[in-house]
């Protein structure tokens, strides 16, 4: 079975990390739950290119660099994640894929949830985006130069 190939963006800024509530739409992967902005890799791409091709159509940013954090499969997608931090104003992007968007912080992530002004209510982080994000925070890779200390 071939498995569906995506590549996926951590954006962080402040210590803060940019997700999209993905749309709840029943036939989509994590409908309704917090995710990273990314999507699938099509014939042809690179897992680069398509991460900044995903970032231009689902909030219109212009990466201005990204480097590989690393591969997340089960058995049925791969997940190729990249990493770079938010150099605009979160008010400067624009939403054109999902239901919302927002900076979560350590403790948003750690507790796996967070609110939604657009759903007007408390949404669910996506278990595998939430797993990569904690990975991503207590790895050498994470810019913040006083780790956080997370408990598990």
């Amino acid at each position: 079975m071939n498995r569906i190939q995506v590549a996926i963006a951590i954006l962080y800024r402040n210590d803060q990390f940019l997700m999209q509530l993905r749309d709840n739409i029943p036939t989509i992967v994590y409908a309704g739950f917090w995710g990273l902005f990314g999507g699938h890799i099509e014939p042809g791409e690179t897992s680069e290119l398509a991460v900044e091709r995903e970032l231009l159509e689902e909030i219109g940013y212009q990466i201005p660099s990204i480097a590989k954090f690393g591969v997340y499969e089960d058995e049925k997608v791969v997940r190729h994640v990249f990493h770079a931090p938010l150099t605009v104003e979160v008010s400067e992007l624009v939403l054109m894929e999902g239901w919302d968007l927002g900076l979560l912080t350590v403790d948003d992530i750690v507790r796996g949830d967070r609110y939604s002004k657009n759903a007007d209510q408390v949404r669910s982080l996506g278990a595998t985006h939430q797993q990569i994000l904690l990975d991503f925070i207590k790895s050498s890779h994470h810019p913040s130069r006083s780790q956080p200390t997370i408990s598990t």
